[in-house]
């Protein structure tokens, strides 16, 4: 999982994320991007083609001459402005407290931005769960002489979601001074909501502890329905609906158009907090990357149209609902554990210690399942641990994250293969 041992010695020694990984090792046993023999079950971004009641996908943006030049390191006022409306649009209805575009800086794609906020940060304890995205992790290391990462490991009996007794506990501990989690969670699927957001928010805020909160699925919100299945929420999840003061509450946001409105070629995220942290952000980026293309802004201001965002959001989780509906009964029929409904995200998050060895054990799995041209992730591959400074085995050796990111009808090859594969240790 890391770069060829020959690497000249000047260079550290720089870990794979976990998609990445999957994708090198199933190249070497004939992989290739777009080749239709294979079912990318492991891939991190959605279908991009067109859905059932979704808007026409942008196929063409109008660039002006000012576009070829240099634009602002925290991103074009006119995007910035757009940017704010959807979240006072979505999430602050009826509120006294409204985001402007000085709350927000953009930021090309959102590994991007969440580095800029984690090179942003002091001398601080910074907490995180696991499992989580498995980008943290080295976005973290390349900090420890700054900041102290603490784990805190969410549990299945409570669908792996963190609540405020849980950061209550790590603050107490470790007097951690902020807190990155994603949420909905990649990559479990779980969704903190409802009161229980509102009470992590308020916590986060009265312990002085900022909050982080990668939101890059948060359109992706399921609810339970009749017979097992799961319906599409009413709308998305987002920490900005329970922030009382946009100007003061230590909550940052990190989305953009490359998950939730499935542009991810597009490389667009942003950050939303208040205007003090987006200042020092913008400071970073400044001597970081430079700030985002002029040309994908542009395209940007028509995804986030008003009617148009509501239009690709509802699409968004009416099809996902149905394909992880389709997905999780899969699993669970060839023998996976789904311990925790997906109430979020394109992920299901399984336990494979009910199937016959080999296949109980998620780096086992995921290489049989290269030989029938299928691509999954092993769990071990999200055990976020920066400077690999905790020891011992990954407790999540025999997980798997499977995603149901792919098209229906490759969903379901590929999800017919791994049964058949499944089958053939029986």
């Amino acid at each position: 999982m890391t770069i060829a041992a020959s690497q000249p010695a000047h260079l550290r020694d720089v870990p794979f994320m976990g998609v990445i990984f999957v994708l090198d090792e199933a190249t070497k046993v004939g992989f290739a991007l777009g080749d239709p023999d294979w079912i990318n079950l492991g891939q991190g971004q959605p279908e991009v083609g067109p859905l059932p009641d979704a808007p026409e996908r942008i196929a063409r943006v109008d660039l002006e001459p000012s576009d070829h030049a240099y634009g602002p390191v925290s991103g074009t006022r006119e995007l910035r402005e757009a940017v704010a409306a959807y979240y006072n649009d979505t999430f602050r209805r009826g509120r006294a407290g409204r985001y402007t575009a000085d709350h927000v800086a953009i930021v090309q794609g959102g590994r991007l931005a969440l580095s800029r906020a984690l090179a942003a940060l002091g001398e601080t304890n910074v907490g995180y769960m696991l499992p989580d995205y498995s980008a943290y992790e080295d976005m973290l290391s390349l900090h420890l002489s700054r900041v102290t990462p603490v784990p805190v490991r969410t549990r299945p009996e409570d669908g792996f979601r963190l609540g405020a007794a849980d950061l209550g506990g790590l603050v107490e501990r470790s007097g951690v001074g902020a807190f990155l989690l994603s949420n909905p969670c990649n990559p479990t699927g779980a969704v903190i909501s409802g009161e229980r957001l509102d009470d992590l928010v308020r916590y986060a805020g009265a312990s002085g502890c900022a909050l982080l909160v990668d939101e890059f699925y948060s359109h992706y919100h399921y609810v339970p329905g009749q017979a097992g299945q799961w319906l599409p929420a009413e709308g998305p999840v987002s920490a900005a609906a329970h922030v009382t003061d946009p100007d003061t509450d230590d909550v940052l946001i990190f989305d953009g158009l490359t998950k939730n409105f499935r542009y991810p070629g597009w490389r667009l995220g942003w950050v939303l907090g208040p205007p003090g942290t987006i200042a020092v952000i913008d400071r970073v980026g400044s001597g970081m990357d430079g700030g985002p293309s002029r040309l994908v802004q542009r395209a940007a201001l028509a995804a986030l149209e008003p009617g148009y965002a509501r239009q690709e959001t509802a699409a968004v989780r009416a099809e996902f609902a149905r394909k992880r509906n389709h997905a999780v009964a899969a699993l669970r029929d060839m023998g996976v554990v789904v311990d925790a409904e997906p109430a979020g995200t394109f992920y299901v998050w399984g336990c494979l210690d009910g199937l016959p060895a080999p296949l109980n054990d998620g780096m086992e799995f995921f290489r049989r399942a290269l030989e029938f041209k299928v691509i999954t992730v092993p769990g071990q591959l999200f055990d976020v641990n920066p400077g690999r400074r905790r020891r011992g085995a990954s407790p999540y050796t025999s997980w798997m994250r499977f995603s149901f990111g792919p098209g229906y009808d490759a969903l379901t090859e590929g999800l017919d293969r791994l049964r058949q594969m499944v089958a053939k240790h029986a």
